[in-house]
């Protein structure tokens, strides 16, 4: 099986889905991803900024899929709603990558061993209410989030810092793009959400306000298996990722085109165009990961200290985590050099070379 046998499957798959965006729960199951096929497979998030930015870049990406050829391993990607939507195919080798936030990765983590290949975002994710007020005072209030997103440990954290838990509120679960309406609806009273979500809800809800903001990241996570049993295929990926914020980083022009790619993705995707203007697309993207110091390498807070460790210790005290979870496979995660050997030998990887499909 080829790419090109596989993506009308994929394509059918986005056409059943679409009129029924909201309640297609099973839509990844449908994907033809079987186990220990040839292919290099990643999943991408076409309604998250500026991940769904990176996840565009690198399916126009020239030299990935050329070199990926050379390899036998042809290259897909395969679009989702969310991060932990992803988790059982890369738990079980249907997907060789993903673009995870930092809570699906820890839960990941706990289930297989997985390797980092670097930083795709570092942002604060919100939560956002519709009407002016503290945490404090949202006691038993209607909270639209995504269970075991990054932005539900930042509604944890912001419950914990008013005394509050998921019990004290009424927990809404809801497709991320979906909630900037909700909330203007009135349908909830606050959501947590990533860009573009808080973003929009800002602009179109004068009454909107941002009450918490947490630290979120996203990294690039690959399957131990899949980097040891083909480390250049591997290596190629990390590089294709280098190259994406490589070239967005050259020109305004490029992170435009960029933008353009995801938001017809997303489109695609979602069944609806996405209610977001070119200029707010570049600054998300601008402010959450070009402009982050030495992305996609880890920055030196990850240097200097275990990654997400005081993430993994407090969703393990609220029983978020699987009995027996160690902190020691989060540290481990961490341990891949393969953006190192990237830009160790520019020539064989071409991180600052550049061909994509117009």
């Amino acid at each position: 099986m080829n790419q090109h046998t596989r993506l009308p499957a994929t394509v059918l798959l986005l056409l059943l889905c679409l009129p029924l965006a909201a309640v297609c729960d099973d839509y990844s199951n449908r994907y033809d991803l079987p186990r220990e096929a040839p292919a290099l497979d990643l999943g991408v998030q076409p309604l998250g900024y500026p991940a769904a930015m990176i996840g565009a870049v690198l399916r126009h990406d020239r030299i990935l899929k050329r070199r990926l050829d050379e390899l036998g391993r042809p290259f897909a990607t395969f679009p989702f709603r969310r991060g932990p939507d992803m988790l059982d195919l890369l738990a079980d080798g249907r997907l060789e990558a993903g673009l995870l936030g930092d809570m699906p990765t820890i839960m990941l983590s706990m289930r297989t061993d997985v390797l980092i290949g670097g930083l795709a975002k570092r942002s604060a994710t919100a939560v956002v209410s519709r009407n002016p007020g503290v945490l404090a005072s949202m006691q038993g209030r209607r909270f639209a989030y995504v269970p075991g997103s990054s932005a539900h440990y930042t509604l944890l954290q912001a419950l914990a810092s008013v005394g509050l838990g998921e019990p004290s509120v009424t927990l809404v679960e809801l497709a991320v793009d979906e909630m900037p309406v909700a909330l203007e609806q009135a349908r909830v009273d606050a959501f947590a959400a990533w860009e573009p979500a808080p973003s929009l809800a800002l602009a179109h809800n004068p009454k909107a306000r941002i009450v918490f903001r947490g630290i979120s990241s996203d990294y690039l996570v690959l399957t131990r298996r899949f980097v040891e049993s083909k480390p250049e295929a591997a290596r190629h990926l990390v590089a294709g990722f280098a190259r994406s914020l490589e070239w967005m980083r050259q020109s305004r022009k490029n992170v435009e085109t960029a933008a353009r790619w995801a938001m017809a993705d997303g489109a695609a995707f979602s069944g609806r165009a996405v209610d977001l203007t070119l200029a707010q697309a570049v600054a998300i993207t601008r402010r959450e990961l070009l402009d982050v110091p030495a992305a996609p390498a880890l920055p030196d807070w990850n240097r200097d200290q275990e990654p997400l460790i005081g993430e993994f210790d407090f969703l393990q005290r609220l029983g978020k985590l699987p009995a027996g979870s160690r902190r020691e496979r989060v540290a481990a995660a961490f341990a891949y050099d393969g953006l190192r050997q990237v830009y160790a030998n520019p020539a064989r990887y071409q991180p600052y070379s550049f061909d994509y499909e117009r």
